[in-house]
């Protein structure tokens, strides 16, 4: 099981879910809208992650990643501090789990071949 692709799932579920958990104001449409594209895209690209040719499409996410850290770094001084704190964490924990290779529950690959070698 690629488990590193189930967090990189969940995290996008929490991306999209957290307008309605934090209450967003209504003049926060931008973060509205950006919280639901970006959670369809790390969705995405660790659900396409799965299919063998497209296994490392999940490295799209360190870029969402890399994005949303950034964007709650330039806009520090905005009104809209829950969002922006949000992004901070769920941007580093999508830096650490994109990260993560998609066959980190099974030994490495020469070993596998080793061992099938011996049977």
């Amino acid at each position: 099981m690629m488990w590193g692709r189930v967090v990189e799932f969940m995290l996008a579920c929490w991306l999209s879910i957290s307008p309605f958990i934090f209450s967003y104001k209504k003049d926060a449409l931008f973060f509205w809208f950006n919280d639901l594209t970006c959670s369809s895209l790390i969705a995405l690209f660790a659900l396409v992650s799965y299919y063998k040719p497209l296994r490392k499409m999940h490295l799209c996410n360190l870029l969402i990643a890399c994005y949303l850290i950034a964007l709650s770094y330039f806009f520090q001084s905005s009104p809209h501090y829950e969002p922006l704190q949000n992004y901070m964490v769920l941007g580093l924990l999508l830096l650490m789990i994109a990260l993560v290779p998609s066959e980190a529950s099974q030994p490495p690959i020469p070993w596998r071949e080793f061992y099938k070698r011996i049977k």
